[in-house]
């Protein structure tokens, strides 16, 4: 009887070993299985007076194979290469937005500015004059073009994030579900590894969505964590996540926050984007409130600055009709600053634009710490500004090209806040929006300087007139009066000169901030512009005592239609687009700035995705090295299993025959 329970043993052990190969081999291309293997162990052998006699072999268990550290390290690694993939993804439709070429926005700038070239040769062609609105009409709805692009891609980013909220919400319910199960199996003294496997691919699914940390319980459960310490998975509970405004400056931050709410509880805890780690979600959210936040300012900088600068130019000239010029696009109204929710005292604040050659690609918040004062952070560099009054306040929004207002004029801003009030400014995310261009009819492009300057008839110097124009700096233009200004002149070493007519003293626009020149007498350099009361002169030449020059009104009768034909205003224009306005590049390589920074990000976006990737498949090989099923050597399984399965039917047989030859002896 021994014999048979020997071999019965064994036949029954190397059944379970074959299933269990089989199951292996079924199971190849079963996303997260882990390789099983079969723990034989010896029955212990009954003593007899010769020794132990062996009493065959047990099954003690299946494991899996299955390395926690390697499971979880391949688990973190693809978080992070899946939040770094959806990012640089991102950033890719980004950067089409910047894109260069013929049908880019840069071209359209450029094109625009180097149209004025032709109203400078010929002031009253009317189709040189057309080109140029169109131009600039174009380069309006090219930018609002790509500020439809920039809300479309926030758009689908919304849509995603929606989307990988739901699938976060239906995983972390399924691990809750299958610990249960876990746990109840548990209790039959061996593991579950089928459910295990399957606990183990949930996660890493999840963990495509948020990075998690995992804690296993004595009872066989996970419970997993998000944002640092917030239990998404406890047990058999489960929480949920939803995507929502920040709680400080709701929908106005024009940002969007992870939110954590506890199983049972209607209250939501907004969790630390930097604390998230990985996974799409967290991705998603970099680039929402960063990358994409920054082409948006990028763009409303660049919408802001070309229709101030060319606006206020255009305002300084003269029509074909002998009148002021107006806008040659639509103002744009920067948005009022967003009050945080916990402020008390209701205060308000809005934005101008003070010098839009100042503007930085930014946000701003501003925090009280005392009555009046505290500090401003520029969000695009993490620079913090202090002010200690409404005063300061203003001088430091200045320097960033923002003039605050509340309606009335400043100091009267921000008046009657409290600390710690806080209020966060975007004045640049929606502006390119509304580009729009107003002008369309070419006689009201202001391509005449609104000025004209007439040399003294008894000037014995070589004095030439090398140019004239508008600048409205550093004071708004003022026209001379009816006599005009007049400039006498003293020849010497240095020259000088006298004036006559003007409202204010002669500036040095080389100083920043602008002087007041020396004199009267005042210095005379040849070729050094001389601004006086918001327009600019230089001469050449060396001036002989008594020598004049006179500036005067260009639509005064002395000057006929002078103005008609006069194309100083257009040449202003035109020099606009080598004037240093973003960050010290200039109109025309304002958009190649806007690119290469875009561009950047997108590259180190496109690296780091790479190198996590590079990661993530490397441990998931490892992973893979150690619970992957290798079908040959599983083929060797089978045919090992197969020659001791048929052994032991073959002990079986001889045992058997043993047992039958024994009784028939017995019977005679």
């Amino acid at each position: 009887m021994s014999l048979l329970n020997v071999g019965a043993r064994a036949l029954l052990a190397n059944q379970v070993a074959l299933q269990t190969t089989g199951h292996n081999i079924a199971n190849v291309n079963t996303p997260g299985y882990s390789r099983q293997n079969v723990v034989l162990q010896t029955v212990q052998g009954q003593f007899t007076g010769g020794g132990y006699i062996g009493k065959g072999v047990d099954v003690q268990s299946i494991l899996r194979n299955h390395s926690e550290l390697l499971t979880r390290q391949a688990t973190a690694a693809a978080a992070v290469d899946a939040g770094d993939s959806v990012r640089a993804d991102r950033l890719r439709q980004l950067q089409d937005v910047f894109g260069g070429g013929p049908a880019g926005l840069g071209a359209a700038i450029n094109d625009m500015m180097n149209a004025f070239s032709d109203v400078v040769g010929s002031p009253t062609d009317l189709t040189a004059r057309n080109v140029v609105l169109t131009r600039i009409d174009e380069t309006a709805k090219r930018m609002r073009g790509a500020s439809e692009r920039l809300d479309e891609i926030a758009y689908t980013v919304a849509e995603q994030l929606k989307g990988s909220v739901n699938s976060i919400n239906t995983l972390a319910k399924n691990i809750a579900g299958m610990n249960e199960q876990i746990a109840r199996a548990k209790g039959n003294g061996q593991p579950a590894n089928d459910l295990l496997d399957q606990r183990d691919q949930l996660i890493r699914d999840l963990n495509q969505h948020i990075q998690t940390s995992q804690v296993a319980a004595d009872d066989g459960s996970i419970s997993l964590f998000v944002g640092g310490s917030q239990p998404l998975v406890l047990g058999s509970k489960a929480a949920s996540l939803s995507v929502g405004d920040p709680v400080e400056f709701g929908a106005g931050g024009g940002q969007k926050r992870l939110y954590f709410t506890q199983p049972g509880s209607s209250t939501a805890v907004e969790l630390n984007e930097g604390m998230l780690g990985g996974g799409e979600v967290s991705g998603l959210l970099r680039f929402q409130n960063h990358d994409l936040a920054e082409g948006r300012n990028l763009l409303g900088r660049m919408a802001v600055g070309i229709s101030e600068t060319l606006n206020a130019q255009n305002r300084l000239g003269l029509t074909l009709d002998g009148k002021p010029g107006g806008n040659l696009f639509a103002p744009i109204p920067l948005a009022n600053a967003v009050a945080g929710k916990g402020n008390t005292s209701g205060a308000t604040m809005g934005l101008q634009v003070a010098d839009a050659t100042k503007l930085q690609a930014s946000s701003y918040t501003i925090a009280l710490t005392g009555p009046n004062a505290g500090s401003v952070t520029r969000q695009s560099d993490g620079k913090t500004m202090a002010f200690a009054d409404i005063n300061e306040l203003n001088a430091v929004m200045l320097g960033e090209g923002l003039r605050l207002t509340d309606g009335a004029q400043p100091p009267a801003a921000f008046a009657g806040a409290t600390p710690p009030d806080t209020f966060l400014l975007n004045p640049l995310q929606g502006a390119a929006a509304q580009m729009q261009a107003l002008q369309f009819s070419p006689q009201q492009l202001a391509a005449s300087n609104p000025i004209n300057a007439k040399m003294g008839a008894t000037n014995d110097g070589t004095l030439q007139l090398a140019g004239l124009k508008a600048t409205g700096q550093p004071t708004a233009l003022a026209l001379p009066p009816a006599s005009g200004v007049e400039l006498t002149f003293t020849a010497g070493t240095p020259a000088t000169f006298t004036l006559t007519g003007n409202q204010g003293a002669p500036m040095d626009m080389s100083t920043t901030p602008p002087t007041a020149l020396v004199g009267p007498p005042f210095a005379f350099t040849p070729g050094k512009p001389i601004t006086i009361d918001g327009w600019e002169i230089t001469l050449n030449g060396a001036p002989k005592g008594g020598d004049t020059v006179t500036v005067g009104n260009a639509t005064d009768a002395q000057y006929g239609d002078w103005y008609t034909r006069d194309a100083g205003n257009a040449s202003a224009l035109m020099a606009l687009r080598d004037a240093k306005i973003f960050d010290g590049a200039t109109l025309s390589d304002g958009f190649a700035g806007a690119m290469a920074q875009i561009g950047t990000r997108t590259q180190s976006a496109q690296f780091a995705a790479t190198l996590s990737s590079s990661i993530a498949a490397n441990l998931e090989r490892d992973r893979t090295a150690v619970s992957g099923v290798n079908l040959d050597e599983e083929a060797a399984r089978l045919i090992q299993y197969q020659q001791a399965y048929q052994a032991s039917a073959k002990m079986l047989q001889i045992a058997q025959n043993i047992f039958d030859n024994l009784l028939q002896g017995l019977g005679r």
